[in-house]
């Protein structure tokens, strides 16, 4: 709790109806469920530190929104009324203050999300549920920084959120079950399947993602097969939509380092990051959003 400011306290009515969304960070996670939020219907706010920055978000917003209607699967008056639903600020207090859920989709660092929670959690109405999007640090943990950790949970998104089905719902030690509700149908409406998962290291997703990236980058390391022979043997032999190379270009090899380590560190040698992930982040080789990883993302 922040001195001089008050701490949260539950309102009268407990947890109310969503109906406005502030999502925290305008990088590729964040300004892709802003873009989930409004073409649902509902009011979104998207905060970033920097008007720049949410520039830039809201740029790629609209050209998502434009995208679907040039596939024809948007009409262009309902990619108009999503985008009118979605509003930038960098203006913390302003961004959080009526929010009826607050998405938090900072990057992957503990001490980072500490700090938002931090600031946050005292600037908040007494409903607000406050989730975030970590795809492996504990929300019990983070739980433990705000006032009322029952209406804490996390609501772990896939990349790219507008496409990706699945929103997975870790539930802390102390998430109550009307948060549970109420943030399943936002990812309902929002047109995602849900599945339930127990706070533990990596959750569901990113513990079998990672083991399997993880040990594709080892083969690679040691010279079985080339990185494409290695994504088409579980494309094509297990059926995998995208083989585990290729998605770590995606996600990030430096978010997939970080995720390995703290695996590491909570549930033992395991989940060791290779040599040549590291080697490959140290050259900031990070896939796509920097041009090369394993493969070649540049134009």
């Amino acid at each position: 709790m922040v001195a001089g400011l008050p701490g949260r306290v539950p309102g009268n009515g407990g947890i109310v109806a969503i109906q406005r969304i502030t999502v925290l960070g305008a990088g590729t996670m964040g300004r892709g469920i802003a873009y989930l939020g409004g073409l649902s219907g509902y009011e979104t706010c998207l905060y970033d530190l920097t008007d720049h920055i949410l520039h830039d978000a809201m740029s790629l917003i609209e050209a998502t929104f434009a995208k679907s209607v040039e596939k024809k699967k948007l009409e262009a008056s309902d990619a108009h009324k999503g985008v009118s639903r979605i509003f930038a600020t960098s203006d913390l207090e302003a961004a959080v203050r009526e929010a009826d859920l607050v998405i938090e989709a900072a990057p992957e660092d503990p001490e980072l999300k500490k700090e938002i929670y931090a600031q946050i959690d005292v600037l908040t109405p007494g409903h607000t549920i406050l989730a975030s999007n970590t795809s492996s640090i504990s929300i019990s943990e983070l739980a433990k920084l705000v006032e009322i950790p029952a209406q804490f949970v996390g609501m772990h998104f896939f990349n790219p959120p507008h496409v990706m089905k699945l929103v997975e719902i870790v539930l802390g030690d102390e998430t109550s079950a009307a948060t549970t509700a109420a943030v399943r149908e936002v990812a309902e409406r929002m047109g995602k399947e849900t599945i339930l998962v127990k706070d533990s290291p990596g959750f569901a997703t990113s513990r079998l993602g990672v083991a399997i990236g993880l040990e594709a980058i080892r083969m690679f390391e040691e010279g079985v097969a080339s990185a494409s022979d290695i994504d088409k043997a579980m494309v094509l032999g297990y059926n995998h939509p995208m083989g585990p190379l290729r998605l770590t270009d995606l996600v990030g090899l430096d978010v997939r380092l970080g995720i390995a380590e703290y695996l590491t560190a909570t549930l033992g040698p395991r989940f060791e990051p290779p040599k040549l992930l590291r080697e490959m982040v140290e050259r900031n080789q990070l896939g796509k959003k920097t041009g090369k990883g394993f493969y070649d993302w540049e134009p």
